[in-house]
């Protein structure tokens, strides 16, 4: 995609440090100078790399002319003739200026624009230093090569001749160049994950008409409620639900887990993810933006592009050092020039630019927006998606994790788990009379009933005379005979009521946090069934780690006392609120807060959207609502409390690495700009040549990039 067509697309640019600054187009930031980067959903097929190409026409062309410059100057120090005895004086001079000038014009032409748009915007940053560092160095060898006799003997070596630097602005421009093409390629590197993932996407879908005929049709043809076939080995098109077959799904690139999920009629599938061993019949739910794939990217875009606190710390720096490194250049040179050995104002100028190069803050700049846009790729890769990187900062500092019951520690889907039936009733009977009437009611626990009744597959008929009685259960008929299923008083008026010992029997049950009915057929009580909502098999482990890391487990949940203690003894989590509404939950944080606590709060329903925006850090599972997922500063994927420690894992790598990037960024300068100075010079008369201090700006850099880049390949357990 070119810059042309992300005009016409409606993409927006913005700076990685700055994303106040919003373009239409690429370009630069007139604040720091860095490349914009495309807002939204990238075009996993046609990246945007026109500046990566734009500089690495002008490096190579650079470099290829560079070269010769650094023999004609010291040439005299190659092995074979001297280039002295070869060249008079004068025609290298020459030389070195029609070499010299394609580099320090054209090929860094772009420094010059940025470093004339700090100054106009009152912003200085590290393209001041390069602008005014190369300018001078090009400018004073321009007037030196053309009119040498203006300048005083405090310019001249003791040949009498007026030094040049060609070959030290021109290499200063080909190792900024370097510099700026690696940067570049690894920022390319960052969404490399993102985009690859996007390429992995279904290319066509297989439409199924209302008649049965099947075609292909693509993607931005496919509409909500659609049914497509899925066969083995194909990718799925988009996120929907399975209406007919049954697979294996290989969802390893959204969650990060090898292992094919089975599925099977009413389950989800998400768009991307592979179709191993069988056929499915899907029905399209959500399509285009709407897939968690492009809510994915737009999370992970949007986290790349937000600021962590610590960056506040590298803008004040920043803000402060660039001013201050020029108060150092002027320094240096009025030294020199007062206190300098030969040639006094000549050393004085070269070691002014040796500090305004060595001490470009590029790498102070990249120090933290690198390790997020690494950080936020990685998380995506394995299913935790952070909204922004104030969570990515604040989620190692947690201490106390408020945690929703439903859907969070438990799966979310009651199932039926009791079947207990009277003496002289057998299972078969009991379930086909439950399910027959609870088929007709649309309660979440009479669904459960009559998926485990069918997954056994026990035929029952349709009920006749179907009623709901409030607060009580359900009757109606079933091949002649009356079926009740509720709590003791409809058993009671129906005249089936339980003996002392199934009371006491269907209490044991409720104290393991089932929800028990009882069920009459003909009059005559026939058993119990008890449906719970089961425990994730990975919450156990998680809690434990979790609490390893010396991390407060509060459960705070809508449903009753006695289901959620019984949850909660299963998992040792000694903390327990119950029967707590929305705003309950919310203000529940609030205390905690107010206590000290630093608080993270996972939750997946609507009515835990309010205690998520509340809390210091707000956890979604990927399984929950929208509501809930918009109003979290992190998405689990999976829905698993495991990501919660592979997201703090992160979280902590991520900030020792920002401290290592600016550790390497300030060690540079440092070191670099007293030496570049020349306060080694009285000791050890050692010089810092405006070369060398471009090669080290240029180290600094890559450091701080490669440092980043280390990210990628963390292990999060």
């Amino acid at each position: 995609m070119t810059g042309a067509q992300a005009k016409s697309s409606g993409v927006k640019w913005t700076c990685p440090m700055h994303p106040e600054i919003v373009r239409d187009g690429p370009g630069s930031c007139p604040k720091c100078g860095m490349a914009l980067e495309p807002t939204g959903v990238p075009d996993p097929y046609h990246e945007d790399d026109s500046e990566l190409r734009d500089m690495s026409r002008r490096f190579w062309f650079a470099a290829c002319l560079t070269v010769p410059i650094l023999i004609l100057s010291m040439g005299d120090m190659l092995p074979g003739e001297p280039i002295s005895r070869m060249l008079s004086y004068r025609l290298r001079i020459w030389l070195e200026l029609a070499l010299a000038t394609p580099v320090c014009i054209w090929s860094a032409w772009p420094f010059y624009q940025k470093a004339w748009q700090s100054i106009v915007n009152r912003s200085l940053n590290m393209f001041t230093l390069i602008g005014i560092g190369v300018g001078i160095s090009y400018g004073y060898s321009i007037v030196a090569a053309l009119v040498p006799d203006i300048f005083p003997a405090s310019f001249r070596t003791h040949t009498g001749q007026v030094g040049v630097y060609f070959e030290a602005a021109a290499v200063i421009t080909t190792l900024i160049l370097l510099g700026q093409v690696l940067e570049l390629r690894a920022r390319s590197q960052t969404g490399a994950a993102v985009r690859s993932l996007l390429g992995l996407a279904a290319k066509e879908a297989r439409l199924v008409d209302d008649d049965g005929t099947e075609r292909d049709i693509a993607m931005d043809e496919v509409e909500p409620g659609n049914r497509l076939r899925v066969r083995p080995g194909e990718k799925i098109p988009v996120d929907g639900k399975v209406i007919e077959g049954s697979s294996t799904v290989d969802e390893s690139m959204v969650t990060g887990e090898a292992i094919p999920v089975e599925k099977g009629p009413g389950d989800s599938l998400i768009g991307a993810t592979i179709n191993k061993t069988g056929g499915l019949l899907m029905r399209a739910e959500k399509v285009g933006a709407e897939t968690l794939l492009s809510r994915i990217v737009d999370m992970v875009a949007e986290a790349q592009r937000s600021r962590a606190p610590i960056q506040k710390l590298a803008d004040t720096v920043a803000g402060y050092f660039v001013p201050a490194v020029l108060i150092i250049a002027v320094i240096t040179f009025v030294a020199w020039a007062w206190l300098g050995v030969e040639a006094k104002l000549a050393y004085a100028l070269l070691n002014a630019i040796a500090v305004l190069i060595i001490a470009c803050p590029c790498a102070l700049g990249l120090a933290t927006p690198m390790s997020i846009m690494v950080a936020t790729g990685k998380g995506a890769g394995v299913g935790v998606l952070f909204r922004n990187a104030e969570a990515i900062q604040g989620l190692r500092e947690v201490d106390t994790l408020v945690v929703d019951k439903t859907g969070t520690l438990t799966e979310g889907n009651p199932k039926l788990v009791t079947v207990e039936p009277a003496a002289g009733v057998d299972e078969t009977t009991l379930l086909s009379a439950a399910a027959a009437i609870e088929r007709a009611s649309e309660h979440p626990l009479a669904q459960a009933i009559v998926e485990e009744v069918q997954a056994r597959g026990i035929r029952f008929e349709e009920p006749t005379d179907f009623q709901s009685v409030t607060g009580k259960g359900v009757l109606g008929t079933v091949g002649g005979r009356k079926v009740a299923i509720g709590n003791n008083a409809l058993m009671t008026d129906a005249g089936a009521k339980p003996t002392e010992a199934e009371s006491k029997r269907a209490e044991e049950l409720r104290r393991e946090g089932q929800t028990v009915m009882s069920v009459a057929i003909g009059g005559r009580f026939a058993g119990l069934l008890g449906v719970t909502d089961p425990i994730k098999k990975t919450t156990a482990a998680a809690i434990d780690r979790l609490r390893a890391e010396k991390i407060r487990v509060i459960m705070v949940t809508g449903d009753n006392e006695t289901t959620a203690q019984a949850v909660a003894r299963q998992l040792s989590i000694d903390s327990v609120y119950a029967g707590v509404l929305p705003e309950g939950k919310a203000a529940i944080v609030r205390d905690l807060q107010k206590e000290g606590a630093v608080v993270a709060m996972a939750g997946d329903g609507i009515n835990d959207a309010p205690a998520l925006a509340t809390a210091n850090i707000g956890i979604a599972m990927g399984t929950g609502t929208d509501v809930a997922i918009e109003s979290a500063s992190i998405t689990l994927v999976k829905g698993d409390l495991h990501g919660i420690l592979r997201a703090r894992r992160l979280s902590r790598l991520a900030m020792a690495n920002i401290k290592q990037n600016l550790f390497f960024a300030f060690i540079y300068n440092a070191v670099g700009v007293p030496v570049a100075a020349g306060v080694l010079y009285p000791f050890f008369g050692v010089l810092l040549s405006p070369m060398i201090a471009a090669g080290a700006m240029s180290l600094s850099s890559v450091s701080v990039i490669a440092n980043s880049l280390r990210l990628r390949s963390a292990d999060l357990g």
